[in-house]
């Protein structure tokens, strides 16, 4: 929504407060862009542009630590149509997913509630964008595995309605596709259940310190092509299991070969990472169906504070953006999250409603007003 908009987001909290409308959430969106290529709001990317203009610029300067002088510019150049095009330190990158890395931002946004309440594919979002954050390489991966998927799918589809079995040439082409899908989709599981098994304990107490609850939030893999179907609320009993990308593309490519004659029959993909699933339990119920609205909202913003301690282990500091959060939150949790994110080196939070910001988390304001923004004059 804007045409031309320039602001200094300095260590600490920042929070930028503007009607609904007047774009506070576009220009979070821009900082986490840079950061992950997309958008917590849309899927596409035709909507990040201005309406009638021919391209969107995000430009910024990252700095590596409060107390650390060396800085990175990057910059993002988005076509309706075109390829979009990025740069580092004024040098243009030969792929635009090579700005990976450079900056890591944690953001959460009332879409989030999906983590609890939506599809399998918003929870597989949410665990793959952090692979991405920790190891940027797997966004090639990923993207890879996205091609060949598409590509298994296709000759699939085009096995199943023919009569009779496959010809020699089909099956071996399949073949081949079976062993790059397998491949692929090893790396990327076994990143998930390390991603998983090392977060898991941070999301718990998350968990447990923002809600009033005395319900254990418990995250677990379900993958029926690994045989991975944890009960709710298993820990013990059944933690998340680490294996090789090896041993996982082993027993992906056995479960497809299992499973051929229902594939080509369904004309589908039936077998990989893009079937399975994170099993979010509270207590031993799932969390999806029995949790309140106010559990799921904790366990949602528990996800992403479990992303961010993470990646904080990992050696990272990441910026953490809590988009329009607080008026969703109860006194209570406000307060309890307030705590939490209190020692955070930036963060950004959006307001419509400066009030609904816990008095705890004063900083820096921006006011957002009319295509326009600049720092509150009664701070």
């Amino acid at each position: 929504s804007w045409e031309f908009a320039e602001l200094t987001l300095e260590p600490g909290v920042t929070t930028l407060t503007g009607r609904n409308g007047q774009g506070t959430t576009n220009l979070v969106e821009a900082v986490e862009y840079l950061a992950t290529l997309g958008s917590h709001r849309v899927a596409s990317e035709a909507p990040l542009i201005r309406f009638g203009a021919p391209r969107a610029i995000v430009r910024a300067r990252v700095q590596a630590g409060a107390d650390d002088p060396r800085s990175l510019a990057l910059e993002v150049e988005l076509h309706a149509g075109r390829p979009n095009k990025a740069s580092l330190n004024r040098g243009p990158l030969r792929r635009v997913r090579d700005i990976l890395g450079a900056l890591r931002v944690v953001l959460f946004s009332p879409e989030d509630l999906a983590l609890v309440k939506g599809d399998p594919s918003d929870r597989r979002r949410f665990i793959d964008d952090l692979l991405t954050q920790r190891w940027p390489r797997l966004a090639g991966v990923r993207s890879d595995y996205e091609r060949v998927l598409r590509q298994r799918s296709m000759l699939l589809k085009s096995l199943s309605g023919r009569r009779g079995s496959a010809s020699a040439d089909a099956a071996a082409t399949l073949e081949v596709w079976d062993d790059q899908l397998a491949a692929l989709g090893g790396e990327i599981v076994a990143a998930r259940l390390q991603t998983l098994a090392e977060m898991a304990p941070h999301v718990a107490e998350a968990y447990l310190a923002i809600a009033p609850s005395n319900n254990d939030a418990v995250v677990s893999y379900r993958s029926s092509s690994l045989g991975l179907d944890p009960a709710p609320g298993e820990t013990e009993e059944h933690p998340i299991r680490q294996a090789s990308p090896e041993e996982i593309a082993t027993h992906l490519k056995q479960r497809m070969l299992e499973r051929r004659h229902e594939e080509i029959a369904r004309g589908v993909t039936l077998v990989g990472p893009h079937r399975d699933d994170l099993l979010l339990s509270l207590g031993q119920l799932p969390a999806k169906g029995y949790a309140s609205h106010g559990e799921s909202w904790s366990f949602a913003l528990s996800l992403r504070l479990g992303a961010y301690a993470l990646l904080r282990s990992d050696g990272v500091e990441p910026v953490l953006i809590l988009d329009d959060v607080f008026a969703e939150l109860d006194e209570i949790r406000r307060e309890r999250l307030a705590e939490r994110i209190a020692g955070a080196e930036q963060v950004i939070i959006t307001a419509a409603v400066p009030s609904d910001v816990p008095a705890s988390l004063a900083g820096r304001r921006w006011l957002i007003d009319a295509g326009t923004v600049r720092l509150d004059d009664d701070e």
